[in-house]
């Protein structure tokens, strides 16, 4: 009876650490998907925000713009095709294909704004509306905050892909579908700055 006892004891010890590493890892990229998850609920509120302010531009800038309604239609249409992309990266931000959706709306969208902006360069009455300059302002602001929520939501992904990738924590990913995040990043180094908002 003891060598049963003794060989049960032999399977069971490294049988229990091996249990409690799995979980041990599990749990860590459960926090780590988490975590990433998380910064990217703060990217979506800076561009909600800024979703928001946009429409608000092209209403004070119509008065002054009422030949440039192209342009006008632009922005709304690339705002409201960003504001859809955010809402399925937000549903999801693990979904690799949308966020790179997301990722081409908002260079698209930021396009459309330079635009916007060198046009509304042109016009001095619109320039000094006290109304433009507040939004702009504001804007200005949105956008270095969608900047630095984007910059801690691109490390959160690097330390959960990181994790996932090593050994032995791969084991664990593959075995739970941990599946890879993608980053938020422009492709384009054009593209790369945030539109010049500056009246």
């Amino acid at each position: 009876m003891s060598g049963f006892i003794l060989a049960l004891i032999v399977i069971a010890v490294p049988l229990f650490f091996v249990v409690i590493f799995a979980i041990s890892g599990y749990n860590r990229l459960v926090a780590l998907r988490n975590r990433f998850k998380n910064a990217f609920s703060q990217i979506d509120v800076q561009l909600k925000r800024r979703y928001d302010l946009i429409p608000n531009l092209v209403e004070t800038a119509k008065g002054y713009l009422q030949h440039e309604r192209g342009t006008l239609e632009a922005v709304i249409a690339a705002r409201n095709a960003a504001s859809a992309a955010n809402a399925k990266a937000a549903a999801n931000p693990a979904d690799a294909g949308a966020m790179k959706q997301l990722v081409g709306a908002e260079a698209a969208l930021a396009g459309t704004l330079t635009r916007f902006f060198a046009l509304a360069e042109a016009y001095p009455d619109l320039k000094a509306n006290q109304t433009m300059s507040r939004l702009m302002e504001e804007l200005t602001s949105t956008e270095n905050k969608v900047a630095f929520a984007r910059q801690a939501y691109n490390d959160s992904v690097m330390t959960y892909n990181t994790a996932r990738e090593s050994f032995p924590s791969n084991i664990i990913a593959g075995a739970f579908n941990f599946g890879p995040a993608e980053l938020f990043q422009i492709d384009k180094p054009e593209q790369r700055e945030a539109p010049k908002v500056s009246f």
